[in-house]
């Protein structure tokens, strides 16, 4: 490790109050904390106890205050609309200030919750930081799930207020937005007050009367009000992952350590500084989105980029490219699947050479495994820095990665390089005890996690500790399996548990089993997870009939299909439910999930000494043969 990196390293290790008080430095705060980590209550660690600050005030009003007033805060760029729109921070303030004025009208106060169900729109932007400036806890619901998804989330999150637009809309098609919404409210049991709707030309919704307000017409009467200030180890906002059983869980970002997090992580990992342009391609409704698109980049006063379009289509695989040269964009970061799909249009990198790419300094991929042939295609057309980093919903930023803001290290592909200051990260096998450098295990974090990091889970305390510490009691399970090489290069290979990956989003395969398992013609299903060149991975449905059943094996797997699309929306990409006779399972009945992948994925495998019937392996593979997997 260089000399730099490893000194960064070791002193966030060995001194992580003294580190972490030093990069609390970058945040504005009204009231100092009692002690940098309150470790009275493990694992239930909290981060600068006692401090007050309010997170909108460091996003917004401090640049105004510091005169970046007429520096450009928020771009907003649609192609899928053909409209396009830059907010200086002090406009950024004033559009913050009166939304915030909204929801106080509402009677929504500090500690309030509110769902935010929109498109890539600015107001979705100044809902977010309105929420953070009254000190209302958001909770953002990515557009593309089905009612009951966000009934789920409604329910347990329990908003006042539900903040959404008429629709979202894609480069061929208009979703409704209002209807869905509609829906999920019917089928909450937990009935909130409000519902704000942003009206969209492209199709206005019709408004309920008594609960529905129209969003323009709310805005336009209210006021501007204040910053107020919170608590640090209060909550900023709820974020709703996968979970294993299918019911989501409900990750917490305090203010705190979020923010003083999102700050050293800007110019550390991503070397990344006020005044900069910083462009997040991702969505407000994932991780990515929370952090990079909305708080880090205005918290470090640089100009972030909000993007209504996809990286091909919108209306070419230049579509990034021409984003770049038009807004001088300095640092990018988006999902490895925006590259196989831009470099799937344009494999020879042409469109690239017709665009001013002079600002770009660098490429940030995350959110699934950077493979090898997509990085070095990367590298090759764009001739700047490709740096692939690993993190997770619950860290809410990067574990692993080549902190470009400390000192670029030698990058060996498929590997997002090494752990970044604040984290303690092993591998260990299933009792516990850490592995050889070189030897596979499961990848974990030394507790207490760094600052930013989820404190636990919305009040499920319980599924906290026994969804992510009880395996390994003092550590954090990342549920990724990988290596940790003898340089402390760290490998991230695949899931350990049923969770996948498509397109950067998590999603639950035991969530999928449920929905496939309640067709009256299913007896049994297992949902496992494929590689695909494009997302990273696809969900693939293996469905045991009903003895007797006399349906069409067509006919039920275009059902199903349409069942989990209709549950969980297209974000799932679920496309294929494969008819099997039977499922291979152990003697005791557990269902050979990891075996069967390696068959649809084109690997070697063993069959396991304690599988039942050998020949349903067999089957498997003929099945899946029928559908294209492997793919070739």
């Amino acid at each position: 490790m260089s000399e730099e990196q490893a000194r960064e390293y070791r002193r966030s290790i060995d001194e992580p109050e003294a580190f972490w008080a030093d990069a609390a430095q970058g945040i504005d705060w009204s009231q100092p904390w009692k002690g940098v980590l309150d470790d009275s209550n493990p694992p239930f660690y909290r981060w600068f106890a006692g401090a007050e600050l309010n997170t909108c005030f460091n996003a917004v009003d401090r640049h105004v205050e510091g005169g970046r007033g007429d520096q450009p805060a928020l771009i907003y760029d649609s192609p899928v609309t053909g409209k396009k729109a830059v907010f200086c921070y002090s406009e950024l303030l004033e559009r913050v200030a009166r939304t915030a004025g909204m929801l106080a009208g509402l009677g929504v106060g500090k500690g309030d919750r509110v769902i935010i169900y929109m498109p890539m729109v600015p107001e979705a932007v100044f809902a977010m930081l309105a929420c953070a400036r009254i000190g209302a806890v958001h909770s953002v619901v990515f557009g593309g799930f089905a009612a009951k998804e966000l009934a789920k989330r409604i329910d347990d999150a329990k908003p006042k207020v539900i903040m959404t637009a008429s629709c979202g809309i894609e480069p061929a098609r208009v979703i409704e937005y209002k209807p869905l919404i509609d829906e999920a409210v019917e089928l909450a049991t937990h009935k909130h007050e409000v519902c704000v709707v942003l009206q969209r030309e492209q199709s206005p919704g019709l408004l309920v009367e008594g609960r529905d307000y129209d969003w323009s017409a709310l805005y336009e009467r209210s006021g501007e009000v204040d910053c107020v200030a919170v608590a640090a180890t209060d909550p900023l906002y709820i974020l709703y992952t996968s979970g294993t059983t299918g019911v989501p869980k409900g990750v917490v970002r305090d203010n705190g350590g979020h923010a003083v997090a999102m700050r050293w992580s800007m110019e550390n990992v991503y070397g990344a500084h006020p005044g900069d342009v910083f462009w997040a391609a991702s969505d407000i409704g994932w991780v990515v989105g929370h952090s990079y698109i909305v708080y880090a980049p205005l918290l470090t006063g640089c100009t972030t980029v909000l993007y209504e379009g996809k990286p091909v289509g919108t209306p070419d695989a230049g579509a990034f490219w021409r984003m770049v040269e038009e807004y001088r964009i300095n640092v990018l970061f988006t999902a490895p699947t925006a590259f196989r799909a831009i470099k799937k249009e344009d494999p020879d990198g042409k469109l690239i050479d017709r665009y001013d790419l002079s600002s770009l300094r660098a490429l940030f991929l995350a959110g699934e495994r950077g493979d090898p042939p997509t990085i070095e295609w990367a590298e090759r057309h764009l001739r700047l820095p490709v740096v692939d980093h690993w993190w997770q919903t619950e860290t809410g930023w990067a574990i692993a990665a080549n902190c470009m803001g400390i000192e670029m290290l030698p990058v060996k592909h498929g590997s997002p390089t090494r752990a970044v200051p604040g984290y303690q990260l092993v591998c260990l096998d299933e009792g516990g005890a850490e592995v050889a450098p070189g030897e596979s295990g499961t990848l974990a974090i030394r507790l207490p996690l760094p600052p930013g990091c989820f404190p636990t889970l919305w009040h499920n305390d319980t599924g906290y500790v026994h969804s992510y510490l009880e395996q390994f009691p003092g550590y954090y399970n990342t549920g990724d399996a990988g290596r940790i090489d003898e340089e402390g290069y760290v490998w991230v290979m695949s899931r350990t548990d049923d969770i996948i990956n498509t397109a950067g989003h998590r999603l639950s395969t035991g969530g999928m089993e449920e929905i496939l398992a309640a067709h009256p013609d299913v007896a049994e299903c297992a949902v496992i997870g494929v590689a695909d060149e494009m997302k990273g991975q696809v969900p693939v449905g293996l469905v045991v009939l009903n003895a007797g059943s006399e349906r069409s094996e067509s006919d039920v797997s275009g059902e199903l299909v349409a069942m989990v699309r209709a549950k969980l929306g297209p974000v799932a990409a679920f496309k294929h439910a494969v008819v099997v006779n039977r499922l291979p399972k152990t003697r005791s009945g557990k269902v050979l999930r990891r075996t069967m992948r390696k068959i649809a994925d084109g690997e070697s495998y063993q069959v396991p000494a304690t599988i039942d019937d050998p020949a349903a392996l067999e089957e498997i593979a003929r099945s899946l043969g029928r559908v294209g997997l492997p793919r070739r």
